[in-house]
């Protein structure tokens, strides 16, 4: 399979830096305390500077959602969304090792971070205006068809995995225990945003290595070189 963004984002959002990550052989049985812990702890002395809001990663997404017709207090990506737990509850919840991680990850750095089980994605995934016709399954159970131009993430089957771009995921291809093989998209629009995500996916590959004992490979998207190609798994 692969995974792109269509010419029309790369076209209305040029700022786009994305960085993709692939592994097989994750489970949930491994201890990532550490990993996250630390990455929380840069957050919260973040936050106690002053809000996400006012942090330069955070107000790039935001005038992307505006320029998408999402309001963005309304409508927030989901590293802000984060922050905001973050900053009133003091902790996130627990879900999945790769889950946490890649959560606490997108708090220490203030950028969206999607982990997707690829067994549960149709064939090839773009991030790219609905048509309308998408079917979209809510972590709560809910079905929803995104309206035509919303950015989303679109399989080949016509599922969405996730509506207003970065905002909310699809629980179809969420992380379960039985997950074995997963993308991970990381996505800022920041000035200085490339050697960010570029961290961010060292980070991310070095946990997998270390902690599952697992290879992972990498890519820098870009206008020029927009996919991102996942092998097939047979047997």
């Amino acid at each position: 399979m692969r995974f792109r963004h269509s010419p029309e984002i790369w076209s209305a959002f040029p700022e786009l830096t994305c960085g993709v990550l692939h592994a097989t052989g994750v489970t949930p049985d491994v201890d990532v305390t550490p990993r996250p812990a630390g990455y929380l702890d840069a957050a919260r002395d973040r936050l106690a500077a002053g809000p996400e809001g006012g942090f330069p990663e955070i107000q790039a997404w935001r005038r992307a959602f505006t320029r998408m017709g999402c309001p963005p207090t309304r409508y927030r990506c989901a590293a802000e969304s984060l922050l905001r737990r973050l900053r009133r509850d003091g902790d996130l919840p627990r879900l999945h090792p790769l889950v946490d991680l890649g959560n606490a990850l997108s708090t220490r750095y203030a950028v969206p971070v999607a982990v997707l089980d690829l067994a549960r994605i149709d064939g090839d995934l773009t991030v790219r205006p609905a048509d309308g016709t998408e079917h979209y399954l809510g972590l709560g159970g809910e079905s929803e068809h995104p309206a035509p131009g919303e950015v989303i993430f679109a399989d080949q089957g016509g599922h969405a995995h996730a509506r207003r771009w970065c905002h909310r995921q699809s629980g179809a291809s969420a992380v379960r225990d039985d997950t074995t093989d997963v993308l991970v998209v990381i996505e800022a629009m920041h000035e200085g945003a490339t050697p960010a995500v570029h961290r961010m996916l060292d980070e991310l590959a070095a946990a997998l290595d270390e902690l599952w004992r697992v290879p992972s490979r990498t890519a820098l998207l870009t206008a020029e070189a927009p996919e991102f190609a996942v092998p097939v798994r047979t047997g």
